[in-house]
């Protein structure tokens, strides 16, 4: 990139709760003084998102085509576990066809892509893992996601993949994210004649802030946009391992509620999740990318004005 002219970033998905995060960080960053950010958004699309469905092939070629982006940064997905087990047709068609078509397109105008997957690509057997780690998912979820990798990174080796693990950040709705949505059971679990909250204490969890994500992606980007690029395989995650039963009590703590948690030792869910898939952030740490807000502090302030939701 020289003289005046802007490094042009696409971030499709820019209403979830990613992606506002990635906005968020992308308008702040001293890089938004030469950076055009197009977004785009479906159902929840904004005054100043471009509306886009993934699904229509067509008009995802047309945009890119017309918008031509230095890079294009994939936060939409269907991420929910249990809406894939029981309509994996959809969720190939999200995570892993609507992927091709962006990483064709992308092809075709020098596009730079960097697509989110998540840690639900390994089983949780033999954690830490390693980006050159072998997949091997336990679920729909997982396997969409472990396709729409290779999809993107067939088409294109230079585009990039950032898995993520549990993510969590400012919220529209509690139930945005597996974090936040706990925090209804455990205030209703506070009453004395409420028989208790039970929740999972089998599987690790690597609670990631969506803000703390968002300056990985700008940090990225970054090196793209001065010709370093990243390729391949990426981790980012949080470094406090915790069941979702541990989460409960730094929510509780975090509202001050003497509330009731009923540690359940055995998996409970009806799609099989991974016990522990803590990935290795040290490809981005060595690149000096990367932050971590401290859990506690982090999930203090989204919780601060509870039950009222977080300012947008």
């Amino acid at each position: 990139m020289t003289g005046n002219q802007a490094f042009t970033v696409a971030l499709i998905g820019a209403s979830g709760l990613l992606g506002r995060a990635v906005a968020a960080e992308l308008a702040r960053a001293d890089s938004a003084r030469t950076w055009r950010v197009v977004t785009t958004a479906h159902s929840r699309a904004g005054l100043h998102d471009v509306r886009l469905d993934l699904l229509d092939h067509d008009a995802v070629r047309a945009f890119l085509s017309d918008l031509k982006p230095d890079a294009i940064v994939v936060a939409a997905a269907e991420r929910r576990p249990d809406v894939c087990e029981n309509d994996p047709a959809l969720a190939r068609a999200l995570n892993v066809d609507a992927l091709r078509e962006i990483a064709r397109e992308a092809r075709a105008t020098g596009a730079w892509v960097l697509s989110i997957s998540t840690d639900y690509v390994f089983d949780g057997t033999s954690p830490p893992y390693r980006p050159d780690d072998a997949p091997a998912p336990l679920n729909a979820y997982g396997r969409s996601k472990r396709d729409g990798e290779r999809a993107l990174l067939d088409c294109d080796p230079a585009s990039c993949v950032l898995r993520l693990p549990l993510l969590y950040g400012p919220c529209i709705d509690w139930n945005e994210s597996a974090v936040t949505s706990l925090a209804p059971a455990i205030v209703a679990s506070a009453d004395a004649a409420h028989p208790g909250a039970p929740m999972d204490a089998w599987a690790t969890r690597y609670p990631t802030f969506t803000p703390d994500v968002a300056v990985v992606i700008r940090g990225m980007l970054e090196h793209h946009a001065r010709g370093a690029t990243i390729s391949g395989i990426t981790h980012w995650s949080g470094d406090e391992p915790m069941t979702k039963f541990d989460i409960a009590g730094r929510i509780a703590r975090a509202l001050k509620l003497d509330a009731r948690v009923i540690a359940q030792r055995t998996p409970t869910d009806a799609t099989p999740r991974p016990r522990d898939c803590h990935l290795d952030s040290a490809r981005l740490e060595a690149l000096g990318i990367g932050r971590r807000t401290p859990f506690d502090h982090a999930i203090a302030g989204l919780l601060a004005h509870y039950p009222d939701l977080p300012d947008q």
